[in-house]
């Protein structure tokens, strides 16, 4: 029997009570050496949902596993039917505040590193570098026979040239809501009529995306880049992440057992909460922004403003 990966958690026990005080993130931030692990809700602003949220998109919508992914092709012509229109909305959608912030603070030096579990590439396209992908991004895709890469963009234009009719069903479904994986709703005469192409380099492996699915597990170089990351922190700041999945809550647990500070700015508890040092609950680009407008004016050893 196939064992289906965490999706959701349900708070149990006495969790810290949340604040709307954000007095310990700006000292935090102002200090320096702030590391920064990002999820979903950072994105929402953007018009992305998140997963688990009041409006998540896990109440209407099932996520991809990586299981069903290589275990068929219908499961995949599924997937890069409802992608091909999603990730069009991905490439529409624009970072918003709370993404602006983050880099604003980068700039200035006082956050030093970004992890984020987001797949959207935002934060990167806010002006943000060195950021860390911890489950990957939409703008890439690998062949799963011989390991080569390329743009998601290249893929679309072949995807194109083998669906000319899917132009229509694309035109139809505009208004669609995009998930956090890049997957919106199509009715399944559009999924069944829908061609894939192979990889163009070997001619004949499977694409995927270039995205840990559920159930798939993060490249070791990558976490133990995000460790080596997260050691160096001077405090390590959730932003927008219920931290369900172990993926991102490992780093909250080993930053805990370092004696790191765990702040959390997110609306709702957080698996992470027990470990964290307080969780702030505020709409993240105003918390964000505030934060920046705090920190803006020089400190005492003449640190540089913070503009966003």
């Amino acid at each position: 029997m196939r064992i289906r990966p965490t999706l959701n958690w349900e708070p149990t026990g006495d969790l810290p009570a949340a604040t709307t005080d954000l007095s310990a993130v700006v000292d935090a931030v102002r200090a320096g050496g702030v590391v920064v692990l990002s999820g979903a809700g950072l994105s929402t602003e953007s018009g992305i949902p998140d997963y688990r949220g009041e409006h998540g998109s896990l109440r209407r919508h099932t996520p991809m596993t990586y299981q069903d992914f290589v275990g068929g092709e219908e499961a995949r012509q599924r997937y890069w039917a409802r992608s091909q229109l999603g990730w069009r909305a991905m490439t529409r959608a624009d970072p918003n505040a709370g993404h602006r912030a983050v880099t604003a603070l980068t700039r200035a030096g006082l956050v030093t590193g970004v992890i984020t579990q987001n797949v959207d590439g935002l934060q990167q396209a806010a002006g943000a570098r060195h950021v860390i992908e911890l489950h990957g991004s939409l703008n890439r895709v690998v062949c799963l026979r011989c390991g080569r890469t390329s743009t998601r963009a290249d893929l679309d234009r072949r995807l194109r040239a083998a669906n000319p009719g899917f132009e229509a069903v694309a035109e139809r479904h505009r208004a669609a809501r995009v998930n956090p994986d890049g997957d919106v709703e199509l009715p399944e005469d559009a999924v069944r009529e829908f061609r894939l192409v192979p990889c163009a380099d070997c001619g004949t492996g499977v694409l995927k995306p270039d995205v840990v699915f559920f159930g798939e597990n993060v490249p070791p170089e990558r976490v133990a880049l995000c460790r080596e990351t997260v050691d160096g922190a001077t405090t390590l700041l959730v932003l927008g992440s219920s931290l369900t999945v172990m993926s991102g809550l490992r780093f909250v647990r080993r930053a805990a057992d370092a004696g790191i500070p765990v702040l959390i700015v997110n609306q709702g508890p957080t698996r992470g909460d027990r470990w964290a040092a307080g969780r702030v609950e505020l709409p993240l680009g105003e918390a964000l922004s505030t934060v920046v407008a705090e920190v803006a004016a020089p400190g005492p050893g003449g640190q540089e403003p913070v503009s966003g």
